[in-house]
């Protein structure tokens, strides 16, 4: 089967991009997804991402393991990853954070022509579709909906109130442009309509809405990508499994990664494009060395704090905690509020450890239940809980290849708390974290601190970090942009010396961004696919992202539908190819 694109991964990246570069009908994009098509019911409902998360058992998850982590007491940690249409953005929180401008002026300095704050800001507006309207800072006529919580708990709002009591000034956007405060987050989800209350994954935004009528786009679920096909030095197609069979996807144009940052680095190096001492160690020919390949990981790591409560309300386990849950569930389908709605981490902050910083250097999530170990240690009754993570971590880590074997998870050691800073840093930000927790506004509803209630000491304390934090789920930079002999792709996301390759997602930031990394993936995806169809859409984009009354209205969306649709036609059986 030959396409223009072929497309490897149906995340957030893959998922955009093959939705934009199909808008031209004259071209023909091919998507695989090792997953399903991410249209389910625990997908759809916001709190289906309980279910999910925990990968026990794996629906729509590929629950990674980290190798053995020596600063967190030799623990394996958990990294779950979407797999599904979606990908990440079928199974996350909802959140929509893009970072701080900084951020992407860091990139820009390091080396990444293009990529500052000015240069991105219209990307973002172009993809959002704010609940808010159009604004200086946000678009409202994009794919990708971006809404105001439908039914916040007040537990939620008494955390506000809690860290306004510690000295955090309110923020009700934390994408204005001034991050630093704490408030509700702002969440991907439908506002109004059939679908109001929904999750609005990548692939709901952009995806689901067009693959069913475009005949130019063929998107493959169940296909697992075995490895990037080259002649000498470009890419030429995927070789993938679906089934029993192997097959070759061929690409008339290029080739584009979409995988994630585990996946992407993953998939080159079995390609024989990476590190040839990696490659050596599992028999891989070198086809072409690129040293930078699944190097520079950085995660954001993370500790949470838990209470125990006796507010109702509130999701739980045990009978008071399913009633709420099977009472909200025709409200939730009637009006597309209550408690199925949720994103659970309802809350939020970011703040500064030092008010001599430029900008936020810690994360709070606060969350409306009792979390444990990712949802895969149990509590029963109700609680509460507050994660905080470090915004920029020094520690690197890298992916490399347990097996030659596409089907076999990647050897991922983000190396978490292996920097001293990172662990004082980490240290101050519980510290605030627990006396946001222990502020007034919070007395109505705090009860028993799990964990570390007679916790005392910075070395308690930190045993306890050691002995329990973990991600948050944001790994980047396995094949990061720039210029250096580490880096695998330039700034137009081009995997430097093969042609017609390219990576999209967020394995190309050269460092993390402060905060959640779903929508900088989308915005990536959105350049990207700009990139590869001309300039002039470039131009129409920023145009549009200026100018509200000049701006295309959303594609039409249409209701999801249960089980997978059929396949469509190859684009080599077709009278238009």
């Amino acid at each position: 089967m030959e396409f223009d694109y072929v497309i490897v991964g149906g995340g957030s990246g893959g998922a955009t991009l093959a939705a934009r570069l199909s808008e031209d009908p004259a071209v023909h994009v091919c998507l695989v997804e090792a997953g399903g098509d991410g249209r389910g019911v625990l997908v759809r409902a916001p709190a289906g991402a309980a279910a999910m998360l925990s990968g026990r058992p794996r629906i729509n998850n590929y629950a990674y393991q980290t190798v053995p982590q020596p600063g967190l007491n030799g623990r394996r940690g958990y990294q779950p990853r979407g797999r599904c249409l979606g990908g990440s953005s079928a199974i996350n929180a909802m959140l929509y954070v893009r970072g701080h401008p900084s951020d992407y002026d860091d990139w820009e300095r390091a080396g990444c022509a293009g990529w500052s704050y000015a240069d991105v800001l219209p990307w973002f507006k172009h993809a959002e579709g704010n609940q808010r309207g159009e604004s200086a800072m946000h678009g409202a006529h994009g794919p990708l909906q971006v809404s105001d919580q439908q039914s916040p708990r007040e537990i939620s709002e008494a955390f506000v109130r809690a860290a306004m009591e510690c000295g955090v000034p309110r923020n009700d956007d934390f994408n204005d442009g001034v991050q630093e405060g704490a408030g509700l987050y702002q969440v991907t989800q439908f506002h109004g309509g059939d679908r109001n209350g929904e999750r609005c994954s990548a692939a709901a935004a952009y995806l689901h809405p067009v693959m069913n009528n475009r005949p130019n786009l063929t998107v493959l679920t169940g296909t697992q990508a075995q490895r990037v096909l080259l002649d000498g030095r470009r890419a030429t197609g995927v070789e993938v499994r679906r089934g029993g069979n192997i097959d070759t996807l061929h690409a008339r144009r290029e080739v584009v990664l979409c995988g994630g940052a585990f996946n992407s680095p993953q998939l080159l190096m079995l390609s024989g494009i990476g590190d040839p001492e990696e490659l050596g160690r599992h028999g891989i020919a070198v086809l072409h060395a690129l040293p930078g390949v699944g190097r520079n990981l950085q995660d954001h790591v993370d500790f949470i704090l838990s209470y125990r409560t006796s507010a109702k309300g509130l999701p739980g386990l045990g009978p008071a905690g399913l009633f709420n849950f099977v009472k909200a569930i025709p409200e939730w389908r009637r009006t597309g509020k209550g408690l199925i709605s949720t994103p659970f981490a309802e809350g939020g902050a970011f703040i500064k450890t030092s008010p001599e910083l430029r900008r936020p250097d810690l994360q709070l999530h606060f969350v409306i239940s009792l979390v444990d170990d990712h949802a895969r240690k149990l509590h029963g009754g109700f609680g509460f809980s507050c994660h905080a993570c470090v915004l920029r971590p020094n520690g690197r880590g890298d992916v490399r290849l347990n097996d030659a074997d596409p089907a076999s998870a990647p050897r991922i050691d983000p190396r978490f708390l292996s920097d001293a800073q990172d662990v004082a840093l980490l240290l101050r930000g519980v510290k605030k974290m627990r006396e946001i927790l222990r502020a007034p506004a919070l007395a109505p509803y705090r009860h028993e601190e799990l964990y570390t209630a007679n916790v005392q000491t910075d070395e308690e304390l930190e045993r306890h970090i050691r002995a329990r934090a973990d991600t948050i789920y944001h790994p980047v930079g396995t094949c990061k942009m720039g210029t250096d002999a580490m880096a695998v792709v330039d700034a137009k996301l081009r995997v430097h010396g093969i042609a017609n390759l390219r990576v999209v997602d967020a394995s190309v930031m050269p460092t993390l961004i402060g905060g959640n990394t779903n929508a900088p993936t989308i915005m990536i995806a959105e350049r990207a696919a700009d990139w590869m169809r001309g300039p002039i859409t470039f131009d129409r984009a920023v145009q549009d992202a200026r100018e509200p009354a000049k701006s295309p209205a959303p594609p039409a969306r249409q209701a999801a539908a249960a089980g997978a649709a059929p396949l469509p036609a190859p684009a080599a059986a077709r009278s238009d190819t």
